[in-house]
């Protein structure tokens, strides 16, 4: 009979590990080396990752961050293979740039095998990266220990408490237009610094918020925080679209959109978008249709967000005033590697574009998930490729180098060949 261990589960399943390596000093570390030496250099520390265990697998490697998972036997194991990774990473990137030192921080979460919820498992090293802060420090949340469990009813109590007292906070995910090769827009998401508990993933406590009736405050709460960066954001010279998620839940509630309609109608400068799930839309399609109207009308941009992962409906998709569709990341991350995915993407790129809607693929990790998806005719890419989640702040300076780089190129100048000389355009 196999050994148990703590919360009962058996060792021998062994556990799934969600891993995520960011680069905390990267911006020092852009100016002194450049982007493309330092993306040689991200990539060489994510051969070094996959090179570090047998049980491990590099996801993606993005702007700062590598993605990666493994297996380990207990907790012990993940310990000590994250350790030992993240002490092989630093003799690594010594043996590259020298004097210039890259600084590390790794968030991990596990849980066993047969009961590994990834997307939750990659929210908590979300979390967990959170923690581990800008120190080269590394954190590992243990999603199978009974004392790492949320109380759910102890969330809800605090709901209302947080949000007064400010402990809700935005973080910012860009979404970069393929052929412009530009941010178009970027997508809110709420985060909860909980005074005892730290950071608390938005899986837990959103579904706290909608079990108790206060997805409607918190929701509110997102969108006049969501206004009133949009509106410094503007005044720094980047007039772009914000969106945040409308819980299925309150699109048939009549008091909760005509709020929100006030809310924008006070706003008219505000440039706005929502995502919404498709299956929202199935729960109630009649109320939902009509408030998703209203919403149009109002000029906020409606995206549906996660599809494919529901049952997917042309009879509501064709209803829907929506002008932009998010292709859901399970289709996405293994698009080069799948025979069966490239077809569903393509495909669904092509249904939207014919319904007139541009179309949005979630999770892009790779360059060649991303040249791929160019080829495709996909009209924006959002991934940790691009960027992971990052505070307002941090946004607007992404931002404005951007708009550094582009005016570089603009400046450079352009030199024509006539026979054996060169002249300047």
């Amino acid at each position: 009979m196999a050994e148990q261990a703590a919360g009962g589960h058996s060792v021998s399943q062994g556990l799934k590990v969600s891993a995520l390596c960011r680069v905390t000093n990267f911006e020092t570390a852009r100016r002194v080396l450049g982007k493309n030496e330092l993306h040689r250099v991200a990539e060489a520390l994510a051969v070094r990752i996959a090179e570090g265990s047998h049980a491990c697998e590099v996801i993606g490697v993005g702007r700062d961050l590598i993605e990666f998972s493994l297996r380990a036997d207990d907790r012990e194991a993940v310990t000590a293979t994250l350790e030992s990774l993240h002490a092989a990473l630093d003799v690594q990137q010594r043996a590259f740039l020298g004097e210039t030192r890259l600084e590390f921080a790794v968030g991990a979460a596990c849980a066993p095998c047969d009961e590994t919820d990834l997307l939750r498992l990659l929210e908590a090293a979300e979390i967990a990266l959170a923690r581990a802060g800008d120190e080269r420090g590394l954190e590992i949340i243990d999603l199978s220990v009974a004392d790492q469990a949320v109380d759910r009813l102890t969330l809800i109590a605090d709901l209302p408490r947080a949000i007064a007292a400010g402990e809700m906070f935005l973080h910012y995910q860009p979404k970069i237009n393929v052929r412009q090769q530009r941010v178009s827009s970027a997508e809110a998401l709420i985060r909860w610094q909980h005074p005892e508990r730290g950071l608390v993933m938005p899986g837990d406590f959103i579904a706290a918020a909608e079990e108790s009736g206060q997805i409607g405050a918190l929701t509110l709460w997102t969108l006049r925080q969501v206004i009133s960066d949009q509106r410094r954001m503007a005044a720094r010279g980047h007039d772009l679209p914000l969106f945040l998620n409308i819980s299925g839940m309150l699109l048939a509630n009549a008091d909760f959109v005509d709020e929100v309609c006030e809310i924008i109608t006070a706003n008219p400068s505000a440039k706005l978008g929502f995502e919404i799930t498709e299956t929202a839309v199935i729960r109630d399609p009649e109320s939902a249709i009509r408030h998703l109207q209203q919403f149009a009308d109002h000029g906020v941009v409606l995206a549906i967000d996660d599809y494919g992962a529901g049952l997917s409906s042309l009879a509501y998709l064709k209803q829907l005033p929506a002008k932009e569709l998010k292709i859901d990341k399970m289709f996405i991350t293994q698009l080069t590697s799948s025979h069966r995915d490239p077809l569903i993407v393509r495909s669904t790129i092509d249904l939207a574009h014919a319904l007139e809607m541009e179309v949005t693929a979630e999770g892009v990790e790779t360059p060649a998930a991303l040249a791929l998806l160019s080829v495709m005719g996909c009209d924006l890419v959002q991934g940790y490729l691009i960027s992971r989640p990052v505070p307002f702040a941090a946004l607007c300076t992404y931002l404005d180098e951007q708009d550094q780089l582009a005016e570089t190129m603009t400046n450079r100048p352009v030199f024509l060949r006539s026979g054996s000389s060169w002249t300047r355009a």
